[in-house]
């Protein structure tokens, strides 16, 4: 049980909305909620927070708090800073977006993609040494494993992209879609008309 107390800093109705659906979220993505809360509230928090403010403002247990900090500090999404006059340890969220983006992404990736591949890579090659594995089976797993390559190229290749760049390819949206289909299209009336250049 993590709420212990009833020393709760009260805070304004949008806040507690955001950080109470933040730790929802965090649970539907497989993390603890209240790791997503404490998360929510130092992004949101216009000064860097002690792990006792944290504690008292979320009622949550200090040992729960520690823990969480921890667990944020090893994804890069909060850092730890240092008060002038206090000797405790202060901590503050990362609030660019796309870089916090970019640290969930590739920790989940590190996390969770990376063994996978791992996994299906010895699982791909003991099922073509295996006579006894089905077709079916044989081929599932190679599937699986080539698309989950092909997503793990795509992130390496988005993730080597500018910032300012990869901004304005996410606000395009559909063009991209439509430009491709474009090209896609352009490049096909091209090899006809080499195929076939009396029309």
């Amino acid at each position: 049980m993590t709420e212990i107390t009833d020393h709760k800093h009260e805070l304004p109705a949008a806040a507690e909305r955001f950080i109470l659906h933040w730790g929802e979220m965090g649970t539907l993505w497989g993390v603890n909620r209240s790791v997503s809360q404490i998360h929510a509230l130092l992004y949101l928090s216009s000064k860097a927070l002690t792990a006792e403010e944290i504690a008292e403002t979320l009622g949550l247990a200090r040992s729960n708090v520690s823990n969480s900090l921890k667990e944020l500090v090893s994804w890069s999404l909060i850092r730890r800073v240092h008060v002038l006059g206090d000797r405790r340890d202060h901590f503050e969220a990362e609030t660019d977006l796309w870089e916090m983006l970019s640290r969930i992404a590739a920790g989940r990736k590190a996390r969770e993609i990376d063994p996978t591949i791992d996994v299906l890579r010895h699982c791909a090659r003991d099922a073509r040494e295996d006579d006894r594995i089905d077709a079916t089976a044989r081929e599932r797993i190679g599937e699986m494993l080539k698309f989950l390559e092909t997503l793990d190229a795509w992130y390496g290749q988005m993730s080597r992209i500018p910032r300012p760049k990869l901004r304005s390819l996410v606000r395009m949206g559909g063009a991209i879609a439509r430009f491709v289909d474009m090209k896609r299209g352009k490049a096909a009336r091209v090899a006809k008309e080499m195929e076939d250049p009396a029309g």
